[in-house]
């Protein structure tokens, strides 16, 4: 599959799979799927339900948080952090770049280890993450700055 990155042994993060990547993410080992697309969204394979009846249908976990970059908020965020520790591992992430996918899995994953907002958005750009919108550059330093352990 193009366009993913392995974050660490639990997760990776990548753009929209097609269908057929879909079908086969069990063989590649993955255990749960996040969809962070909302309904509606352009250039969608499948409705976020019906690749949730496909991923479910392949033995696979399906998690839908639908992410509108424009109305990110903490307990969006606090919801996900709490549903994705009780998803069997690994996860495949996706929204339609791997943008929000990749923002989600950073602050929970920056939250969790103690790092401070800005560490977090030092190492998200190391690892290829480039954020170019302010707004959600703001949104992820504030949550993590606030989060921490």
């Amino acid at each position: 599959m193009q366009d993913t990155m392995k974050i660490n042994d639990d997760v990776t993060v990548g753009a929209q799979p097609t269908e057929d990547e879909l079908r086969r993410l069990d063989e590649q080992g993955y255990k749960s799927v996040i969809n962070f697309r909302t309904e509606g969204e352009d250039d969608q394979p499948l409705s976020p339900d019906a690749e949730g009846k496909q991923v479910k249908a392949q033995g696979l976990d399906y998690l839908h948080v639908p992410v509108a970059m424009g109305a990110m908020e903490n307990e969006l965020v606090d919801r996900f952090r709490q549903q994705y520790v009780a998803l069997p591992k690994p996860v495949f992430a996706h929204c339609k770049s791997g943008k929000r996918a990749g923002a989600m899995v950073m602050m929970h994953l920056a939250a969790e280890q103690g790092m401070s907002g800005e560490q977090t958005l030092q190492q998200a750009e190391q690892m290829g993450f480039e954020c170019e919108q302010e707004d959600l550059r703001q949104f992820v330093k504030n949550y993590v700055d606030n989060h921490s352990n």
